[in-house]
């Protein structure tokens, strides 16, 4: 059974669930699991009725807010000044940071965007712009 079939069968479940008077307890609980296993879509539908919240947690970065960040992220770090830090500063040359610290830097950037940079990637962003572009071609920011 594919996927696409399991939700419409969840789908016609939810349809016939909202037509059957049984007591609201049952009916809420049958509802609960039903959301777990069908897709947004389908729980949307169920749940719209019932008044049940379903959460969304896609969100859509821009170019300045993962700018903003990065630049947050490369601040905290101990060993930079806040003055000689922008956008095009080298880690190496303007900052003074070692291959250490880069890698550090990098791993704090894996933590607030919340996917894995490849050793072969990491060692190009040598500029808080190279993460930012990088970042946004991995996010799918375009602007």
């Amino acid at each position: 059974m594919s996927f696409t079939q399991v939700a419409r069968s969840c789908g016609r479940f939810a349809a016939a669930l909202s037509t059957v008077r049984i007591a609201k307890t049952v009916v809420q609980t049958q509802s609960r699991m039903l959301h777990r296993i069908a897709m947004p879509a389908v729980g949307t539908q169920l749940t719209h009725n019932q008044k049940f919240t379903v959460r969304n947690y896609s969100v859509r970065n821009t170019l300045e807010e993962i700018e903003h960040r990065v630049l947050k992220v490369v601040s905290a770090y101990d060993k930079v000044t806040a003055d000689k830090l922008n956008v095009d500063s080298h880690f190496i040359n303007d900052l003074g940071l070692d291959s250490l610290d880069h890698v550090e830097v990098i791993m704090a950037m894996e933590d607030e965007f919340g996917f894995e940079i490849p050793d072969s990637d990491a060692e190009k962003l040598l500029k808080p712009a190279d993460i930012i572009k990088y970042v946004a071609d991995k996010e799918d920011v375009y602007e």
